[in-house]
């Protein structure tokens, strides 16, 4: 009996050994994965980025993978890259679109208005945080479907010519906006800023799970001019994980974890 114990424990503790040898294994293929997707990236962005802690980096990283399962699967991800570069799916229609109405807890500028339920939610916990504070959020545009961005886009050529048109709007396909995902606030001008509701979402929006996805002075990695208005709903671990790392850009954020999943 003893003999056979003592086999038993042999065993258990080689397995376990080998267990520990490839959790180790995979760790420091993931500490090198993480170099190899940095490489992959433009020279600002390799610049601006701080990882010290690459083994923290990697269980952040986990949190905000696993983040991503919480929301409806028959959508794509809210971590979605999609810019001058990246399409969305073809013919993308988010499912279970929620039209927006008049409530109390935020304000509509028009009644065609829609958004991700699952989206919508988040919306409620970020303007009841604001309601508490005495700030009033006033939504302004949401979903748009390719067609709509289609005509929208146009539009902004005939008024200011194809080369501004391209810095202050996006081509069909290419918008955050056809996620049902990505909201424009409030008057949807650059004084937006300056009000009450701007300068709040400005420094609270993050902890409610919406970045700012097109901030000033990065025009050369967004593609887009500055827009103060312009959120996207990419979760709270996701929103920490920007600020630690990424210099608080979500265009990095988003390009590191495409790149993370493809390679």
């Amino acid at each position: 009996m003893k003999k056979i114990l003592s086999i038993i424990l042999g065993i258990a503790f080689i397995a376990s050994c080998a267990n520990a040898d490839s959790k180790k294994d995979t760790a420091n293929k993931n500490i090198e994965k993480i170099d190899r997707v940095l490489s992959m990236m433009s020279e600002r962005a390799q610049k601006e980025i701080k990882i010290e802690n690459k083994e923290e980096f990697l269980n952040d990283l986990e949190v905000v993978l696993a983040e991503e399962k919480k929301y409806n699967p028959e959508d794509i991800s809210i971590y979605y890259l999609i810019d001058k570069k990246h399409y969305a799916i073809v013919g993308y229609v988010p499912k279970n679109l929620k039209p927006l109405v008049q409530n109390d807890v935020y304000g509509i500028s028009r009644n065609d208005l829609s958004l991700r339920t699952d989206v919508e939610k988040e919306l409620v916990k970020l303007c009841e945080a604001a309601n508490k504070e005495g700030i009033s959020i006033v939504v302004s545009s949401t979903y748009r479907s390719y067609e709509y961005q289609d005509k929208l886009f146009q539009k902004w050529v005939r008024i200011d010519g194809l080369e501004q048109a391209e810095r202050e709007s996006a081509r069909p396909g290419t918008s955050q906006h056809q996620l049902g995902s990505a909201i424009d606030f409030g008057s949807v001008t650059h004084d937006y800023i300056n009000t009450k509701p701007g300068k709040w979402l400005y420094e609270n929006a993050y902890k409610y799970g919406w970045s700012l996805s097109f901030p000033r002075g990065y025009e050369d990695i967004t593609g887009y001019m500055h827009e103060c208005w312009h959120y996207r709903f990419i979760g709270v671990p996701a929103c920490q994980m920007q600020k630690k790392y990424f210099n608080n850009v979500q265009q990095y954020l988003l390009e590191f974890i495409d790149f993370w999943k493809k390679i």
